[in-house]
């Protein structure tokens, strides 16, 4: 009951948000074409911007309106809010299992090139950027939704960890479709892959960033569309269907055995990271 009681005293809170997820899908996607691609802005990034004005650590005026112990309750709620979208995850999955089966072996074995963000970005974030167990988050995979729930989960999304995965979430929702648009186009008219092989690699587990992708090699090779978008489509399926099981029995324990070896001094290598969970919500 008392648990009630304090929600209720949130209901600034959440009107805000109610408020801010209207407005944005009002605005919807904004397309700025830039000759050999098109940014997408979605209405995600909108939200984000305008939390970020309702934010007391960020604009202190408005403070008086949503004071910070108001905007610090809202950290919890996240993933509260994220599991909605994780039951039509894998609602969605169901009805497609025909098509995975379908898809062959190459799609299949496609889930082990996901593993390349952390050949590929974890020595950048430690030795480089010199990230903490921030790059943990960040680099055992493209962040997207169901990402953030295992980290959530697992660490707490005040943690370190939390921060490097909600980080990289962020950039890929402002720049993530302008560079796979750009990218498959370069790619593409390189020749060095096949047509059939850079649709695959659209399905990265993100819709607009596979729409993207899959529209710009649509629009130079107009001919192969439909079977530009099936195969994308088959692989974006197939990358929801598998990717949250590599994150999470393979991709995020691989990095942290990394990162200890690595960095062994952290004294977070030795903390439980159900002690930092049990943490974040008290």
């Amino acid at each position: 009951m008392e648990t009630v009681r304090e929600l209720a005293r949130l209901w600034p809170l959440h009107l805000a948000v109610l408020v801010i997820g209207v407005v944005s899908q009002l605005i919807g996607i904004l397309r700025i074409p830039i000759g050999i691609g098109t940014i997408l802005l979605l209405p995600m990034l909108f939200a984000f911007a305008l939390a970020l004005l309702l934010n007391p650590n960020i604009v202190p005026a408005v403070s008086r309106i949503m004071p910070v112990r108001r905007a610090a309750a809202a950290s919890p709620l996240i993933v509260v809010a994220i599991m909605p979208f994780i039951a039509r995850f894998g609602a969605d999955i169901g009805p497609g299992i025909e098509l995975v089966i379908r898809s062959g072996p190459a799609l299949l074995l496609q889930e082990i090139g996901n593993l390349g963000t952390i050949v590929l970005a974890f020595p950048v974030a430690v030795w480089v950027l010199r990230m903490g167990r921030e790059s943990i988050g960040a680099v055992h995979s493209i962040a997207r939704e169901p990402n953030i729930a295992i980290i959530a989960d697992r660490y707490g999304l005040r943690s370190a960890e939390g921060t490097g995965v909600l980080g990289v979430y962020v950039m890929g929702t402002l720049f993530g479709t302008f560079i796979f648009a750009i990218i498959a186009s370069l790619l593409d008219g390189l020749g060095v892959f096949s047509l059939e092989a850079l649709a695959m690699a659209c399905g990265v587990g993100s819709g607009s960033m596979m729409a993207a992708c899959s529209g710009a090699l649509a629009a130079a090779n107009p001919a192969d569309t439909e079977s530009i978008t099936a195969l994308a489509g088959s692989s974006n399926l197939l990358t929801y269907a598998t990717g949250m099981y590599v994150s999470l029995f393979v991709a995020l324990p691989l990095v942290e055995w990394m990162y200890r070896r690595s960095r062994p001094d952290d004294p977070l290598n030795h903390a439980r990271p159900t002690a930092r969970t049990q943490g974040e919500a008290a």
